[in-house]
């Protein structure tokens, strides 16, 4: 029996994580509902993932719109009857909002990710922990980056976005966590297979002086195997975390930095 069978994941974010993770569960033998703003991406996703034998359900998706979500929850509940995994892995774009200082960054720029994440990540998870608890069970999976811990110079609002989300996990375990539903952060480095991940440390290295290479090689040297956190890393966790084997995690940060973060 595969680790996710007889399970129903809703995914939000159609971006290299988002998908990574739909891919994933699926194979594990999870019904996967993936949302996103992109349908040329939700159909890409979809077409790999049934090149692996399996099919996943896609919807075009705002997960900033309360209602959208809502109704969007409802005809998942309508199709499959539950509502065992809910992962949200939106992202914004990050020119302009990283890599300038904070006396100079605008009140616009800095509060946009910590609006965007918190407010998004509230939303899909109350979407989700409604229903969970009914059922009695259930599980609300998040990712943050290194950041959330380890504050680097000239993130912007992008820390404290990211340590509020985890904050989020801490508080839905404990309000839902006696109805049996589940919320686990899953934290890494930033993971080199992302796209994210290139802007972001080409913005850095510009920023401090250096090339996107000697960045890289920085962010390398900061773990104690000196490797970031690769993509797969991310979605074994994340499989298992939502899994039954990880019935006793909740309400933490599950640390997959390598060391960076001790």
């Amino acid at each position: 029996m595969k680790r996710l069978e007889n399970k129903v994941a809703v995914i939000y974010g159609d971006g290299t994580i988002g998908g990574a993770i739909a891919k994933a569960f699926a194979l594990e033998g999870a019904e996967v509902f993936l949302t996103g703003r992109t349908v040329i991406k939700l159909d890409a996703i979809a077409k790999e993932v049934l090149r692996g034998g399996r099919a996943i359900e896609t919807a075009q998706l705002d997960a900033l719109d309360e209602q959208a979500v809502e109704e969007h929850m409802k005809e998942v509940i309508k199709k499959a009857g539950k509502i065992d995994i809910s992962f949200n892995a939106i992202g914004i774009p990050q020119k302009g909002i990283q890599g300038i200082p904070l006396t100079e960054l605008s009140v616009e720029h800095f509060s946009l990710p910590i609006t965007t994440y918190t407010q998004s990540h509230f939303i899909t998870a109350k979407a989700a922990a409604r229903r969970m608890v009914k059922q009695g069970h259930g599980v609300i999976v998040m990712h943050t980056p290194n950041a959330s811990r380890i504050s680097p110079t000239f993130v912007g609002g992008m820390v404290p976005a990211w340590a509020a989300m985890e904050a989020l996990c801490r508080s839905l375990s404990v309000e839902c966590g006696q109805y049996g539903v589940r919320a686990v952060c899953l934290l890494t480095t930033g993971i080199p297979e992302t796209p994210l991940i290139d802007e972001v440390w080409d913005i850095h290295g510009k920023a401090q002086g250096i090339t996107f290479e000697q960045f890289h090689s920085v962010m390398e040297g900061m773990t104690h195997r000196r490797r970031l956190t690769k993509l797969e890393e991310l979605t074994n966790a994340a499989v298992f975390v939502a899994s039954d084997e990880g019935s006793a995690i909740t309400g933490t940060i599950l640390n997959l930095t390598a060391g960076m973060i001790v």
